[in-house]
């Protein structure tokens, strides 16, 4: 964490960002993989402004992050934002990436355990997403788990997200951050939101209501001296969700495609998702729109309220 300067070597901090953590003011991270990887121009740009601004409509501040110029930036200016939607060849940058991209001043986009590991290093206690990576469908045997997992154990900060991504399978998910201990709360809900639809036939182990129980329960994770991050998932809007058939038809039909054109590791996710949103005529972009800027609006509330 920085004490009393808002850039080192390798972190740089807005002046925003780094006066309100100064002050103890509530901060929301934002990852820049969506930007960059998730979402076409320009509705990557504009979902990324809207995001900031929904955090900064509940009276908090926006903090994306992303890696430029040999530097970790927290908190993007909107030049910056712009540059990642548009520059080509962006890194992908998950935990592993981050030294190397810093190393060569490569400009890459955060993934979630990217974006967790920063937000760590520079204080934030809160962070909003769309949806984390987990363990791939087939995962028992090709050993395919996203960082995410690991990080989401590892870093003090508390997530929130629609679930973990679809394309996923998300029992096997769930198990993995049972045994690394992740707490995961339902926020309304009594089960695991499958991203694009408000159920999974999967239950949490826990549930909240409103952000104070949710800041309590981070609380008395980090005070009581138990360390690591939590995990609050909170569906999508109902008038926003996919039907759970009619998104698993066409995840079933991507993943055939992936795996006949021999598509692998960092690729699959950004094709998958491309997919789909070719399958359902543009209709997961929107969800993805919607549930994102749910997480962001519901991120800024814990985070106002941890404050």
């Amino acid at each position: 964490m920085l004490a009393g300067s808002a850039t080192s070597d390798y972190l740089r901090m807005s002046e925003r960002v780094h006066a309100a953590l100064a002050a103890g003011r509530p901060v929301v991270a934002l990852e820049s993989t969506v930007i960059a990887h998730g979402l076409p121009w320009p509705a990557n740009v504009e979902v990324a402004g809207a995001m900031e601004d929904a955090i900064a409509a509940e009276g908090a501040v926006p903090a994306t992050i992303a890696v430029l110029d040999g530097q970790i930036v927290v908190g993007l200016s909107t030049a910056e934002i712009q540059r990642l939607a548009t520059e080509e060849q962006v890194w992908k940058a998950s935990l592993r990436d981050l030294a190397p991209a810093l190393a060569r001043r490569a400009t890459a986009a955060t993934t979630v355990a990217g974006t967790l590991a920063c937000a760590a290093l520079a204080g934030i206690r809160v962070f909003a997403t769309g949806g984390i990576g987990g363990v791939h469908r087939g995962g028992e045997s090709s050993l395919d788990i996203s960082a995410d997992l690991p990080e989401l154990a590892r870093a003090p900060v508390l997530t929130v997200c629609a679930g973990a991504k679809a394309i996923l399978d998300l029992p096997r998910t769930l198990e993995y951050l049972e045994t690394h201990g992740v707490p995961v709360i339902g926020f309304g809900t009594d089960e695991l939101p499958a991203f694009y639809s408000r159920t999974s036939g999967l239950r949490v182990p826990h549930r909240a209501d409103g952000a104070a129980e949710v800041a309590a329960i981070a609380r008395a994770q980090w005070a009581s001296g138990l360390g690591g991050g939590l995990l609050v998932t909170c569906p999508i809007p109902a008038a926003h969700a996919l039907p759970q058939e009619t998104i698993e038809t066409a995840i079933a039909q991507a993943l055939r495609e992936a795996h006949e054109q021999r598509i692998q590791g960092a690729a699959v996710t950004p094709f998958l998702l491309a997919r789909l949103a070719e399958l359902t005529g543009g209709e997961s972009v929107a969800a993805n729109r919607a549930l994102l800027l749910n997480n962001a609006t519901w991120a800024a509330r814990f985070a106002v309220a941890l404050a």
